[in-house]
């Protein structure tokens, strides 16, 4: 195995067994995003089985909760094992509070060995390892139903269709349509709806929204929506148990630790997207961490899936919310590695599927995404972007806007990401030109990280085929620029 998938995808088994491949990359200017790479090897009724009990909370246990979630913030069973149909993700099934704190025990070792092997790398975390997914779950049909709430009111006065940053309404419109839905008296609602709460503009945007559920809010405690099944208000935030409350404020604080850790290494903490029916909630968190972490440079970094409908709708909101708020900005755009578990499930269950109907859609939702953040970075120098793709038109796209836009490689605001052991042919001559180039780079013994591996080799069998072309490609747009000098200088 080391000398087939394992030599290709794995860069050793520990800290020390990395170093050689990390100073190789680093020679040829290509940096790198630790990821400790090992997988649970469950069987498929085992994964099933350990999703079902950490997805349901104890009221659904009970009885008396499950309708109120929406069907795609639900557990189901058929799709409990998140590992089918993905071949590029790690897969976390939750087991119990300990076992998560042997994961941000790892996460914390990696995070050393990143700060350890160069002075500017990344580390790589996904949430789910941290905590119950049944938090991320509730927490994600919360934020979906309060944004929903919104446009819902939005269309009532005529404003239907709108990008999420052009949708505002006035003041005294939101606080009629509250009081309609019979929350609270007229009076208490104004109290609600103050300049202090948001603004002096008169008018209300997504972002003021959801900032009325933040857990800073003494208002959230009294936020009911309507179930669309049966018409009734309910409480927006689900009823906990005591354990329950227990275990979403340990994901928090381990969050916490992580971040403070990386700080203290000087590393920089990519937080991984996930399934559509965690990731609100794990996007929401992140943000936290952003807002206490991202101070004086962009120390937190989100993941977009330019796959989803809603991702210009995310990248615009969060870019905002930081200008307003004075943190920095740091965001990772991918495609995204869940799209036919999503559309099956999305299918079967019975909701609207949330990806791009088609390769193209998705493509122009990628550009679209990293256009509006590059222009972000051109009048803002804290901001940073890593453009983590193998395609080869969007290197030559980002290449072309950096050019256009007057962002240089030397500033380090724009970053370009690659798995290891696929598209050398873009990371080295990037790397070499002079541009911030990393490779992911996952790392464990042979036999732990064998699943992961078994669905990286999958992947990269229909990745081989555009090598060469690629490869040629690129060096001719790499060789044009370096001679002409217009991108990898600045002009005296």
């Amino acid at each position: 195995m080391k000398m087939t998938f394992y030599g290709q995808f794995v860069a050793g088994e520990d800290q020390e067994s990395i170093r050689p491949l990390i100073r190789h990359n680093r020679a040829f200017g290509v940096g790198s995003i630790l990821d400790y790479g090992v997988e649970e090897d469950l069987s498929p009724e085992e994964a099933k089985r350990k999703e079902m009990e950490s997805c349901t909370s104890a009221v659904e246990r009970e009885g008396s909760g499950t309708s109120k979630r929406e069907k795609q913030y639900q557990a189901h069973r058929a799709f409990g094992d998140r590992r089918d149909g993905v071949i590029s993700a790690r897969t976390y099934f939750y087991a119990n509070e300990a076992k998560c704190d042997s994961h941000m025990e790892t996460f914390l070792r990696c995070i050393e060995a990143a700060g350890g092997a160069s002075d500017d790398g990344f580390s790589a975390i996904k949430l789910t390892a941290l905590g119950r997914p049944q938090f991320l779950l509730q927490f994600s049909d919360v934020l979906t139903k309060w944004r929903r709430l919104f446009h819902q009111m939005a269309a009532e006065h005529g404003k239907a269709g709108l990008a999420a940053m052009d949708t505002k309404l006035e003041v005294a419109v939101l606080q009629e349509s509250v009081a309609k839905m019979g929350i609270a008296s007229r009076t208490e609602i104004e109290n609600w709806f103050t300049a202090e709460t948001l603004g002096v503009s008169g008018t209300l945007d997504l972002l003021d929204w959801s900032s009325l559920i933040d857990s800073r809010t003494e208002l959230s405690k009294h936020l009911v929506v309507p179930n669309m099944q049966t018409g009734q208000l309910e409480p927006l935030l689900s009823r906990f148990t005591e354990e329950e409350e227990l275990q979403m404020t340990r994901m928090m604080q381990r969050m916490d630790i992580l971040a403070k850790k990386a700080t203290e290494m000087g590393v920089r903490l990519m937080v991984d997207a996930e399934q559509t029916y965690f990731q609100p909630a794990i996007s929401r968190l992140t943000l936290e961490m952003q807002r206490k972490f991202n101070v004086e440079k962009p120390l937190i970094f989100n993941t977009y899936q330019c796959y989803l409908k809603d991702a210009y709708d995310n990248v615009t909101l969060d870019v905002e919310l930081a200008r307003r708020e004075g943190w920095c900005f740091g965001a990772k755009l991918v495609r995204g590695a869940y799209m036919a578990q999503e559309r099956t499930r999305a299918a079967q269950i019975g909701y609207e599927d949330p990806i791009n109907p088609t390769y193209e859609a998705t493509n122009a939702m990628y550009h679209r995404c990293l256009n509006y953040v590059l222009e972000e970075l051109k009048h803002n120098t804290k901001a940073k972007v890593m453009v983590a793709s193998h395609n080869e038109d969007t290197i030559h796209f980002t290449l072309r806007r950096m050019e256009e836009l007057g962002l240089y490689p030397a500033d380090r605001q724009v970053y370009f990401g690659q798995l290891l052991g696929m598209c050398d042919q873009i990371s080295f001559p990037l790397g070499q030109a002079g541009f911030p180039v990393y490779k992911y780079v996952p790392y464990g013994p042979v036999m732990e990280v064998l699943p992961y591996l078994s669905r990286r080799a999958l992947e990269n069998s229909g990745v081989v085929q555009g090598v060469w072309r690629e490869r040629q490609l690129l060096w001719q747009e790499l060789k044009r620029r370096l001679r002409t000098g217009s991108l990898f200088h600045r002009p005296a």
